[in-house]
C-alpha cells in the first residue's frame, strides 16, 4: 500500500486537474451558447440560399457566368477539412482527419488531391504525408463573415482557373453538446438541383439571369462556406465542453477513491501504533 504522502499527493494533484476541467468546460459553455445561436440561426438560410442555387445551376449557361458550375474531368481535388486549432474535444478532430485520409486513399486514389486546412489541428497531421498547400486557421482568431468570405474567394477563383476540377468540404455539422456528424460536401462545382419529379422548374428572372449569376452564385458559395466554418466552431464548443464535463467526472471519481485509499491507510497506521501501545504496555507489566 503506497504511503500516506504519495496518497495525498496524488489527490492534490487530481484535485488541480479537475478545477482545469471544471473552467474549461464552464468557459466552453458560455461560448457554445453563442456559437450554437449562430449557426442556428443561420442554417434555415444558408441552406435554402443553397437549394436555390442548385436550382438555378442547373439551367446556367457557361457563357453567360456559369464557371462555378463547369464539370471537367476529374483531375485535380482539393480537400478542405475544417478542425480546430486547440485539443481536449474528444475525437472531434479526428473524425475529420480519418475521414480526408479515407477520401484520399479511396475514393480520390487515382486523381492528384490537394489539401487546404482550415485549423491547426488537420494541418498537423496531414501535412506528415499529404500535399498541404496552405493552412487558414486564423480565420478562427476573428471569425466573422468578411474572414471567411476572403478564403472562399480564393477558392473559387482557382476553381474558375482550371487548378481544381472539384472542391470538397470535410467539417463536423453541429447537432447537439454531444453529438456532432462528420459532413462530407462538395462545394464546387455546384451541384444542379435533382428533382423527384419529372416538372422541370421554369425561373423567372429578375432582373437578369446574367445579373443573378454573377451576384447571387458568389455570395451564396460564401455563404454557404461560412456556414460549414460556423458549423464546426460550434461542434468545438459542444465536443469539448462534453469532453470536459466527463474528465471532471472521472477526475471526482478518481479523487474519492484516492480518499477512501487514504483513509484505509491512515486507520492502518493508527491501528499500528495502538498495538504498539498497547504491546509496550503489557511488555512493562510483565
Amino acid at each position: 500500500m503506497a504511503n500516506l504522502k504519495d496518497i495525498r499527493t496524488r489527490i492534490q494533484s487530481v484535485g488541480s486537474t479537475m478545477q482545469i476541467t471544471s473552467a474549461m468546460k464552464m468557459v466552453s459553455a458560455a461560448k457554445l451558447k453563442k456559437a450554437q445561436d449562430a449557426i442556428e440561426n443561420m442554417r434555415p438560410y444558408a441552406e435554402k440560399l443553397t437549394e436555390l442555387l442548385s436550382g438555378l445551376s442547373a439551367s446556367l449557361d457557361k457563357d453567360m457566368g456559369g464557371a462555378y458550375a463547369a464539370e471537367r474531368e476529374l483531375k485535380n481535388v482539393l480537400l478542405v477539412p475544417i478542425t480546430s486549432n486547440r485539443g481536449l474535444c474528444g475525437a472531434l478532430n479526428t473524425n475529420i482527419i480519418k475521414q480526408s485520409i479515407h477520401l484520399i486513399e479511396n475514393q480520390y486514389a487515382d486523381v492528384n488531391v490537394k489539401i487546404l486546412t482550415v485549423g491547426k489541428k488537420a494541418h498537423d497531421q496531414l501535412a506528415k504525408n499529404y500535399d498541404v498547400i496552405g493552412s487558414k486557421g486564423k480565420v478562427f482568431d476573428e471569425l466573422n463573415f468578411e474572414n471567411v468570405a476572403k478564403i472562399a474567394q480564393e477558392i473559387m477563383d482557382d476553381f474558375a482557373d482550371q487548378k481544381f476540377d472539384r472542391v470538397v468540404l470535410i467539417y463536423n455539422s453541429f447537432k447537439n453538446a454531444a453529438t456532432q456528424i462528420v459532413k462530407t460536401e462538395q462545394f464546387l462545382p455546384i451541384k444542379p438541383e435533382v428533382s423527384q419529379s419529372n416538372i422541370v422548374l421554369d425561373y423567372i428572372y429578375e432582373p437578369s439571369q446574367k445579373e443573378i449569376v454573377m451576384e447571387l452564385i458568389p455570395k451564396s458559395l460564401k455563404t454557404q462556406f461560412y456556414k460549414a466554418i460556423r458549423d464546426a466552431w460550434a461542434s468545438e464548443h459542444g465536443a469539448r465542453m462534453t469532453s470536459m464535463h466527463k474528465a471532471t467526472d472521472n477526475a471526482q471519481e478518481m479523487k474519492d477513491e484516492l480518499t477512501l485509499q487514504y483513509n484505509k491507510a491512515r486507520q492502518a497506521v493508527i491501528t499500528g501504533e495502538i498495538l504498539e501501545i498497547v504491546s509496550g504496555a503489557e511488555a512493562l507489566k510483565g
